[in-house]
C-alpha cells in the first residue's frame, strides 16, 4: 500500500492507520483520487468489483481513463465532464443514481455512486463509494418483460392488468381478478386463498352470484381432502365433482352453501406455492370440462400481480437500506465524532425497519447494559447513560450470551428490571444484533416496537448490517485515540531527551569551556609571554568565548532552560528580544503542562523564524489565551503573506507536533495581507480508548433516545 496521507474531516491520518481499519473492512466499494484525478486508494470491495487482482494494478492510474472513459453508446466521455471528479474542484458532494463503470476486461456495468470531497496533503481530492446495480436493473427489466407478456397472454383480463399496472392495493386486485374470472368463465363462485404456515388458508379475494361462507378475511382449517387441501398437497390443478362424500369442517361449509363440485389451481410466486384459486358449481350448474386448466391461466396473472408487488416492495426496501448504509458509512469514513455516528445509525435503522425505538447498548465487564445512543418515534426513551443489569431473557441478554442476532416477540411475563422498564414504556417486542469489535462482543444494536405485531421477518439480519458499521466506528475511534496517545508519549519522551541534552551541555561542555576561558585569561594577564605567544593566547580566548556563546545558542534552540524554569511567557519574551523585527508579546505569566508549553514554544519559535526569513514584515505579535482548558496561541505579522502548510516544510512539521498532543494548527496567509497562525492545544493529553469506553455523559434528548 502506498504511503498516502489523507486529511479526512480534520484528522491527519495515514493509509495504514485509518483507511485500512475503516474503509478496507467496509463491503461498499470505495476508492480515493488525488487532486490530479489519480487513484490513491481502493478497498478490496472496489478492486474485486472492477475485476482487478490487487490494488497495485489501480494505484497511480487516472481514475477517469481507467474506470469511466466512455458513455454507454461508446462515445468518449470527456474528463472535464466526469461528475465523480467534480468534488475536487467544487467541493460539493455528487450523487449519481445511474451511471456506468468499466472493469479491467473492458466490460461495462451500471452503478450508483456518491463522490465527496476530501482534503489531502496535496490539495482536494475525492472519495467515491459505488454500488453495482446490475441485479436491480435486471429485476426491473424482468418485471417489465413479465408485465408485457402478461398483457399479451391475458388479453381477456385487460381490465385486471390495468388495475395491477396502476399499483392498486392488493385487496382491489384480488377482488377484480375473482370477479373477472367468475364472469369470464360463467361460474357462480370464485375464491382466492393464501396458505398459512400453521396449516390453514385465508380467503383474500371472493366473488359470487350470492353470498356464501367464504368471505374475505375468513380463515379455514384444512381438515379433510377438500380441493384447497389437494392443491396444497400436490401443487397442481385439481377438481372434485362430488362433495357429498368429503369429510371435515371445510367440506361441511361447502355443502351447506349448496356447492356440489369445485376445481382449483395453484398460485405459485417466485417458485413457491403461495395460494390457490378455487371455483365452485351447484347442482344446477356443473363445472365445465378442463376448468382447472383454464383456471391455471388466470392464476398466472394473480402470481404476477403478487410477485410484482413483492418485488417492487423488496426493491424499494433494498434501495432504502443501501442509501441508509451509505450515509452512515460516509460518516464513519469521514471520521465524524462517534456520538454523531451512533445517533445516525439509530435513526437510520429505526426509519428503515419501521421500528418504534432503536438503541445502541454497550455491555460492561460488570454485566451491565449501558445506553450509548438511541432514537424513538413517540418519546419512548431512557436517557443516554442509563445502566441496567443484563439479566433474564431480554434481547440484550440473549445477544450477550449467544453473540448472534436474535429476537424477542413478547415481553409479557418476563422477569428482570430491564424487562419491567420495557413493559412500562409499552415496548412489546424487539430484535437485536451484536456489535463485534476485534473479535469480542462490544454491545448490541436493538430495535423494538410498541405495536401488537413484531417487526418483520429478517429484521435482525438487516439490523446486523448497521451493527457492522457501528463496530467499524468503534474500532476506528479506538485506533485513533491509541495513535494520539502514542504520538503524545513520543513527543513527551523527545522533549525530555531535549532537556537532558541541554543539561548535559550546561553541566559538561559549557563548564569546561568556561574553565578554559579562565585559564586563558590568567595566561594572557601575566605579561611575560613573548608577543607572538600573547597574540595566540588572545585569539584562543576570543574563540573560546564565541564557542560558549554558540553553545548557549545551540542549547537554547534544542530546549531553552528559560522555558523549563520560568515558563512559556518568559521563553517567548526571550525569542522576541532576539527577533529582527519588533515583536509584541501578550502571554499570561502562568505555567502549563510541560508538553503544552513545549509545543507552543516551538510553534512561536518557528513562526518568528519564518517572519524573519520570508515575511518582510515590519512587526509581529504573539498572544495566548486559555479558554475552556485549551491553550490558544496566535502569531501574526504584517508581511507579504503566502505561507502554506506544505508537507516537508517547517509549518507542516509544526502541525504534526501540535496534532501529537491532540491539538490543531491553522494558517491564514492571503498574499499581501500578512500571516495569521493559530495553534489550539488541549491542556489534557489524549488518552487511549477514551472515546469508546468512557464517553462523557450527554444530556438526555427527548426526541432521540430510546428505551435501553
Amino acid at each position: 500500500m502506498t504511503d498516502l496521507v489523507t486529511d479526512l474531516g480534520g484528522w491527519k491520518v495515514g493509509t495504514e492507520e485509518f483507511l485500512a481499519p475503516v474503509l478496507q473492512t467496509i463491503a461498499q466499494p470505495i476508492w480515493v483520487v488525488d487532486p490530479d484525478g489519480l487513484i490513491r486508494f481502493a478497498n478490496p470491495a472496489a478492486i474485486s468489483a472492477l475485476g482487478y487482482e490487487s490494488e497495485t494494478e489501480l494505484l497511480g492510474r487516472p481514475s477517469h481513463e481507467t474506470i469511466h472513459h466512455h458513455y454507454p453508446d461508446g462515445t468518449q466521455y470527456p474528463v472535464v465532464e466526469c461528475p465523480m471528479l467534480l468534488p475536487r474542484t467544487t467541493g460539493d458532494t455528487v450523487i449519481g443514481e445511474l451511471d456506468w463503470f468499466f472493469r479491467r476486461d473492458g466490460s461495462m456495468f451500471p452503478v450508483s455512486y456518491v463522490s465527496a470531497p476530501i482534503d489531502m496533503a496535496s490539495g482536494r481530492g475525492a472519495v467515491v463509494a459505488f454500488t453495482g446495480i446490475e441485479d436491480r436493473l435486471r429485476a426491473e427489466r424482468e418485471l417489465r418483460e413479465r408485465d408485457a407478456i402478461l398483457a399479451e397472454e391475458q388479453a381477456a383480463l385487460r381490465r385486471v392488468a390495468a388495475v395491477v399496472a396502476a399499483g392498486a392495493a392488493s385487496a382491489d386486485v384480488f377482488a377484480a381478478v375473482t370477479m373477472e374470472v367468475g364472469q369470464a368463465l360463467g361460474l357462480p363462485y370464485v375464491d382466492l386463498l393464501r396458505y398459512e404456515s400453521d396449516g390453514t388458508a385465508t380467503v383474500i379475494g371472493a366473488w359470487g352470484e350470492r353470498e356464501h361462507p367464504f368471505a374475505v378475511g375468513t380463515r379455514w382449517v384444512l381438515d379433510g381432502p377438500t380441493i384447497t387441501a389437494r392443491v396444497r398437497d400436490t401443487a397442481a390443478p385439481a377438481r372434485i365433482d362430488d362433495y357429498t362424500q368429503i369429510d371435515g369442517q371445510f367440506a361441511d361449509a361447502v355443502r351447506g352453501s349448496g356447492i356440489r363440485a369445485a376445481a382449483g389451481a395453484p398460485i405459485v410466486v417466485d417458485g413457491k406455492l403461495w395460494g390457490v384459486m378455487v371455483t365452485a358449481a351447484t347442482e344446477a350448474r356443473p363445472l365445465p370440462d378442463r376448468i382447472e386448466q383454464r383456471l391455471a391461466g388466470f392464476t398466472e396473472l394473480v402470481a404476477t400481480a403478487i410477485s410484482h408487488t413483492q418485488a417492487r416492495d423488496d426493491l424499494r426496501r433494498l434501495a432504502d437500506e443501501q442509501l441508509a448504509l451509505r450515509r452512515v458509512a460516509i460518516l464513519v469514513a469521514r471520521g465524524d465524532d462517534q456520538s454523531a455516528v451512533f445517533d445516525a445509525v439509530c435513526e437510520e435503522t429505526g426509519r428503515l425497519l419501521d421500528a418504534t425505538t432503536v438503541n445502541l447498548a454497550r455491555f460492561t465487564d460488570d454485566e451491565m447494559n449501558w445506553t450509548m445512543s438511541g432514537w424513538s418515534v413517540r418519546d419512548v426513551h431512557m436517557p443516554t447513560g442509563t445502566r441496567l443489569p443484563l439479566e433474564g431473557d431480554t434481547i440484550n441478554a440473549l445477544v450477550r450470551r449467544t453473540g448472534a442476532a436474535a429476537r424477542v416477540d413478547s415481553y409479557d411475563g418476563m422477569s428482570g428490571e430491564l424487562a419491567e422498564r420495557l413493559r412500562q414504556l409499552g415496548i412489546r417486542s424487539e430484535v437485536g444484533a451484536p456489535v463485534i469489535v476485534d473479535g469480542r462482543i462490544w454491545g448490541a444494536l436493538i430495535a423494538g416496537t410498541d405495536e401488537p405485531e413484531p417487526l418483520g421477518a429478517g429484521a435482525e439480519l438487516r439490523l446486523a448490517r448497521f451493527a457492522e458499521l457501528v463496530a467499524t466506528a468503534v474500532s476506528n475511534a479506538t485506533a485513533r485515540s491509541e495513535l494520539l496517545a502514542s504520538r503524545a508519549r513520543i513527543v513527551a519522551a523527545a522533549d525530555e531527551q531535549r532537556q537532558r541534552v541541554v543539561r548535559d551541555l550546561h553541566d559538561g561542555a559549557q563548564q569546561r569551556l568556561v574553565h578554559a576561558v579562565m585559564t586563558l585569561q590568567l595566561a594572557h594577564g601575566r605579561g611575560d609571554a613573548p608577543p607572538t605567544l600573547g597574540q595566540l593566547i588572545a585569539d584562543a580566548l576570543e574563540d573560546t568565548r564565541r564557542a560558549i556563546d554558540e553553545l548557549r545558542e545551540l542549547a537554547h534552540g534544542i530546549h531553552p532552560a528559560l522555558l523549563t524554569h520560568r515558563g512559556l511567557a518568559a521563553a517567548v519574551e526571550a525569542l522576541a528580544d532576539r527577533a529582527t523585527v519588533p515583536v509584541a508579546v501578550d502571554i499570561p505569566a502562568q505555567r502549563y503542562p510541560p508538553s503544552v508549553e513545549s509545543a507552543a514554544y516551538f510553534v512561536a519559535a518557528e513562526a518568528l523564524t519564518n517572519v524573519a526569513k520570508y515575511a518582510h514584515a515590519a512587526s509581529a505579535h504573539v498572544a495566548a489565551t486559555c479558554p475552556a482548558d485549551v491553550l490558544t496561541l496566535v502569531i501574526s505579522d504584517d508581511g507579504v503573506g503566502g505561507a502554506t502548510l506544505i508537507a516537508g516544510r517547517g509549518l507542516s512539521g509544526l502541525r504534526d507536533r501540535v496534532a501529537a498532543v491532540g491539538g490543531t494548527l491553522t494558517v491564514h496567509s492571503p498574499p499581501g495581507q500578512g500571516t495569521h497562525i493559530r495553534a489550539d492545544i488541549p491542556l489534557q493529553p489524549p488518552h487511549g480508548h477514551e472515546p469508546v469506553d468512557a464517553p462523557p455523559p450527554r444530556p438526555p434528548d427527548p426526541r432521540r433516545h430510546a428505551a435501553h
